[in-house]
């Protein structure tokens, strides 16, 4: 099943895509016969148009130019993408660290002052296997002040919600808390797949 939205415009060429895809009509013209090599038929004509002159590029310039209009009007008119990603509120409250993450907040700094120099990446893998090599009494105190914070949270976007201070919704105290545990759920599956990913 193919990805996005087949209704969607194409995107937008740059000069130097029209100026290839010139090129290739011309060698096909040329040379009907024989097949074009992508890699090669790039790697020659790139040559030419570093060394091409302002004045030679300006013709593709120009075309570049009408079809970034014509693109800006066909995704105009094409609007928002179904299911596109939404705006953040700034009024809405912070979402809470995990469990893991707030044994992140307390450890990395450690990390870093007894290994300095060392990458992000790196910090992330010792992290994970720290977490994942403690039992669970000890992971419980940041499992425990997740979840108060994660409680406090959706405290916080029921009263927000209810007053109308963010996202436009109102209603009653248990559909917005319903939606906002969904949302949760959502996250939380989220940060366990980032969890398993960093674990392996």
């Amino acid at each position: 099943m193919a990805k996005g939205d087949p209704k969607k415009p194409k995107g937008k060429v740059s000069a130097y895509a029209f100026f290839l895809f010139q090129c290739k009509e011309e060698h096909k013209k040329k040379n009907p016969e024989v097949p074009v090599n992508f890699a090669e038929f790039s790697k020659k004509y790139s040559g030419r148009w570093k060394t091409m002159s302002r004045k030679e590029k300006f013709k593709f310039d120009e075309i570049a130019k009408a079809d970034k209009v014509l693109y800006d009007r066909e995704m105009k008119d094409h609007g928002p993408a179904k299911g596109g990603k939404r705006k953040k509120d700034p009024n809405a409250p912070k979402r809470p660290p995990s469990g893991f993450f707030l044994f992140c907040s307390e450890f990395c700094p450690r990390i870093k002052s007894t290994n300095p120099g060392i990458s992000i990446g790196d910090v992330a893998k010792k992290l994970g296997e720290m977490w994942k090599n403690l039992n669970d009494s000890e992971k419980q105190p940041y499992i425990t002040k997740a979840a108060k914070l994660k409680e406090k949270y959706e405290q916080d976007v029921a009263d927000c919600k209810l007053k109308g201070k963010f996202d436009g919704t109102k209603g009653s105290a248990k559909v917005v808390r319903k939606k906002v545990e969904e949302e949760d759920e959502e996250d939380e599956e989220e940060e366990e797949k980032e969890e398993d990913e960093d674990e392996q």
